[in-house]
């Protein structure tokens, strides 16, 4: 009988997902964010009972029948929140220092039950800061389409994202990223 020797395994290479830092991020750029979600009924009342908003339009089916659009409304900060979110693991995951501003948001139609979010992102600008080396602003519109193509909610966001090389030097200085 042959003894066996055991081989050594090769370390694996470990690849991170993160965003993009403010180097990478290119104005002019529109960035679809998928796969889709699709919200449901529980993602509503959630939602909107954890955060304490007892609008009869996301809770109250049948008062919601006789309302112009004949059904419950998904609550409008979920889809906000669910559109932001559908841009992170693209966008800022781990290169995002803090979100700065959401303006001009606006829901042009309303977002239902069983209906897919889609969401894409626009670069408008980005600026080095001038107040924190290292590390710059990158206003972005986030564009939320249903399963049909219909806007159902705008936002404009500003972000204060590392560059690469900034990142780089603080994580190497032993500091959480």
């Amino acid at each position: 009988m042959t003894k066996r020797v055991p081989v050594p395994i090769k370390q694996a290479r470990v690849i991170e997902q993160r965003g993009l830092y403010f180097d990478e991020l290119e104005e002019g750029v529109s960035y679809a964010h998928r796969p889709g979600r699709t919200v449901t009924e529980t993602d509503n009342v959630l939602f909107t009972t954890m955060t304490m908003n007892t609008q009869a339009l996301h809770l109250d089916a049948a008062w919601s029948a006789g309302q112009p659009f004949g059904q419950r409304l998904m609550n409008s900060m979920f889809t906000l929140a669910a559109m932001v979110g559908q841009s992170v693991p693209q966008l800022t995951q781990g290169t995002i220092i803090a979100q700065l501003s959401l303006t001009d948001v606006s829901f042009p139609q309303p977002l239902f039950h069983g209906d897919t979010l889609y969401t894409d992102t626009a670069v408008i600008e980005k600026r080095l800061s001038s107040s924190r080396p290292g590390q710059g602003i990158v206003t972005m519109k986030h564009t939320g389409r249903n399963q049909h193509g219909v806007v159902v909610a705008v936002a404009t966001r500003n972000s204060l994202i590392w560059t690469r090389a900034a990142h780089s030097a603080f994580r190497q200085d032993g500091q959480p990223s």
